[in-house]
């Protein structure tokens, strides 16, 4: 009986210290997290983008190497007209189109077919069935004869100067080996979708500033990016195996040494799903293919060489455990509605209060 009551006073002390630190973590990482994107940000701007053209007037280049745009296409066909004939127009003096049916069950490779006939740099490979993103672009990898690959998806449209801005990295950056653009949302007609026009324009491109500035890219988007050839050889192309290709190449990329970076002056106009539905099944993959990567690349970052992710490697499992207490926060705030709770497990609200709530608003 004597040593129960000290004991228990310690173990309230500690779970209560517990508590606290778990609390201020939840409320404090998304600022912290907040000042160190602005300020990267900020630097960014000031290092690189003040002294640069407008996103109208492409930069001029010492050299022009010729460029294949890759377009892997699985039941697109209610783009294709619009996407080829963009990409066709583009204002670059040497490229060519290598778009990929990947065993479509629509009329994609009826209409990639006729679109052949109109547009001379157009080479369109049909696969028997559908094989996924990877192995088309993989395939397409194949079919080029240029060192420069720009990828993006069949309903995505390039800017007219998009590939000047992607291009110069690589003629100046001899370890340069991908270059991830600006993705822009133009399908507008939802409050979703318009929500999503400020998450792509501000936050998206406000992180991988920062993630330039100290050194490596967490991912390349998905559906606009300039990769070199010789960098995929390497490491062995894209993934089959992995839900989200572009988040392991990126990885597998940065692990062999090689540079990622972003140029927010390649626009490229995309559609992204405007239901609910569509909205948790995309956000999800993402999830899942950052889940894939801090599982299969953890033994890797234990080597001294290759220090320069371990700072993404950080932020990818704080990030992860800060949701994980969110949601225990809002189960915790749920039951407390409808049972009693010890003290020490009450949440009494999610907005933060007074000042704090408007400090991290």
């Amino acid at each position: 009986k004597r040593c129960l009551g000290p004991l228990r006073v310690l173990y309230e002390f500690m779970w209560d210290t517990l508590a606290g630190l778990l609390a201020g973590f939840v409320f404090y990482y998304p600022l912290f997290m907040a000042y160190v994107w602005l300020t990267g940000g900020v630097y960014y701007f000031f290092h690189w983008e003040r002294h640069e053209p407008p996103v109208y007037q492409p930069p001029k280049l010492p050299a022009y190497p010729p460029v294949s745009l890759v377009i892997p296409c699985h039941n697109e066909g209610l783009n294709l007209g619009d996407v080829i004939a963009r990409a066709a127009a583009l204002d670059y003096p040497q490229f060519d189109i290598i778009a990929v049916n990947d065993g479509s069950s629509d009329d994609t490779g009826r209409i990639l077919d006729d679109l052949q006939a109109i547009y001379p740099r157009l080479r369109v490979v049909h696969l028997d069935h559908n094989q996924g993103k990877a192995m088309a672009m993989r395939m397409a990898a194949l079919a080029s004869p240029h060192e420069i690959l720009v990828c993006i998806d069949g309903d995505a449209v390039l800017d007219r100067h998009a590939l000047h801005w992607l291009v110069r990295h690589f003629v100046t950056g001899p370890r340069v080996a991908a270059v991830t653009g600006n993705p822009r949302i133009r399908n507008r007609s939802t409050l979703l979708g318009k929500v999503q026009v400020g998450e792509f324009s501000s936050i998206i491109g406000l992180i991988k500033r920062a993630q330039r500035i100290y050194g490596r890219i967490f991912t390349v988007s998905g559906v606009v990016t300039a990769f070199r050839k010789s960098a995929l050889q390497r490491v062995g192309f894209w993934a089959t195996d992995m839900v989200t290709e572009d988040i392991d190449i990126s990885w597998r990329l940065q692990l062999d040494h090689w540079d990622i970076r972003y140029e927010p002056n390649a626009l490229c106009w995309i559609l992204m799903p405007e239901t609910l539905k569509g909205l948790w099944r995309q956000r999800l993959r993402w999830a899942q293919g950052g889940a894939e990567v801090l599982i299969k690349y953890w033994r890797d970052l234990l080597s001294w060489r290759k220090r320069r992710m371990w700072l993404v490697y950080l932020e990818l499992v704080t990030s992860v455990t800060w949701a994980y207490l969110m949601a225990a926060g809002i189960l915790l705030w749920l039951v407390g509605l409808l049972l009693p709770l010890p003290a020490n497990l009450q949440v009494a609200g999610l907005a933060p209060p007074r000042w704090s709530g408007v400090l991290l608003s």
